[in-house]
């Protein structure tokens, strides 16, 4: 059975290491980096998804021994070079960072063992790994909840809610963690995070935003954002916190959805597509189309087909000259129209925890007056 060197760095400290943003060099297979990651992480595997598969086969079937033998045999020669290279890179760049695999056992140790032997770096790894890792940040979003002093940012659709908390230093953009807008229009160009990966980065930002005082600010969201849902303990105590209303004017919230939903988003695909115009107007019609499907149902068909209409007709004005100012008329409509009363609906249930409402000058200056700024 392979021996590892026993004097090698190791981390235990795991507070410290989001709390200073320490990069991470995830030796995992791809398909588990996928399935849940952390910010500041890298994934160069010790072994890629083929190799997972058939050495795992081969512990179920032949036991631990047979397994690392197979191992060694898969990952050898040119293959254990070039994978020793990017860790030896990754090392080199972050020399303040740490390595780790599932459990910090064999995987973790001989990847650390490795770049020892080729390179001479004690890199150090996490004891425990991700496991660890994950269990840490899993307690931190049961307990972090009870001393935190939330305060929510409410105000129709297209008041700039978003944008205003990013003005601010006292805040946690939930969407902009979970890589979409909270809309059935809110989808971005490029995929969510896992839902893992959604819950390491809040617990992160919450452990990082609480160690100087409790009060922060949240936007009003719902308990999904897009295809991820905030996690029951911390939803709940956001549920339950003083509510401040942004009221802005009509037409600055068609102005701001215009340009959110058309302007940035069609641009976003573009430069998805590598700047390949054709390409991302396709892209950008799929998805307004498909953003309309979602709530085709509770806009009823006569308000559906006039908003797909109008749609349609932008789209072909768009594809025809470039011109993007005909998708004035449908955001209109579905904003005062389908999203205005939703919300009026939404936040009668929440008037006894409104402490303020007025305009983002207003709003600004409350939230200064009680320590958010």
């Amino acid at each position: 059975m392979l021996k590892t060197r026993q004097d090698l760095p190791l981390i235990d400290d795991l507070q410290a290491l989001f709390l200073r943003d320490v990069p991470l060099l995830d030796v995992r297979a791809p398909v588990e980096f996928h399935e849940g990651a952390f910010p500041t992480a890298q994934n160069h595997p010790l072994m890629d998804d083929a190799d997972r598969v058939a050495i795992g086969t081969r512990y179920k079937q032949q036991g631990q021994d047979a397994a690392i033998a197979l191992g060694l045999q898969r990952v050898s020669g040119e293959v254990k070079a070039q994978r020793v290279a990017a860790w030896e890179q990754f090392a080199r760049e972050h020399p303040d960072g740490v390595l780790y695999c599932f459990r910090g056992g064999l995987r973790s140790r001989i990847s650390q063992q490795w770049l020892f032997e080729q390179t001479g770096l004690h890199y150090p790894r996490v004891k425990g790994g991700y496991k660890a890792m994950r269990r840490f940040l899993l307690n931190q979003l049961e307990t972090l909840p009870a001393t935190l002093q939330p305060v929510v940012l409410s105000g129709r659709t297209g008041s700039g809610k978003t944008r205003f908390l990013q003005t601010l230093q006292r805040t946690v953009d939930l969407e902009g963690l979970a890589n979409h807008r909270g809309s059935a229009f809110g989808g971005q160009p490029t995929p969510q995070p896992s839902q893992i990966s959604f819950e390491n980065a809040l617990a992160i930002q919450l452990l990082r935003a609480l160690q100087t005082q409790s009060a922060l600010l949240f936007e009003d969201e719902s308990r999904m954002i897009g295809s991820l849902h905030l996690p029951e303990t911390f939803f709940t105590r956001l549920r339950e916190a003083p509510l401040v209303l942004m009221q802005v004017a009509d037409a600055e919230r068609v102005e701001i959805s215009y340009q959110e939903y058309v302007v940035d988003t069609s641009a976003a695909f573009t430069a998805l597509h590598h700047g390949d115009v054709e390409c991302g107007f396709a892209a950008f019609s799929g998805y307004l189309l498909g953003s309309l499907d979602k709530i085709q149902r509770r806009l009823g068909g006569v308000r559906y087909q006039a908003v797909l209409k109008m749609m349609q007709q932008a789209l072909a004005i768009q594809a025809r000259d470039g011109t993007t100012q005909a998708h004035y008329d449908w955001v209109r409509l579905i904003l005062l129209d389908y999203y205005d009363p939703m919300y009026d609906y939404q936040i009668s249930k929440k008037q006894e925890r409104l402490v303020f409402s007025g305009s983002p000058a207003e709003v600004r200056d409350y939230l200064s007056s009680v320590g958010i700024v």
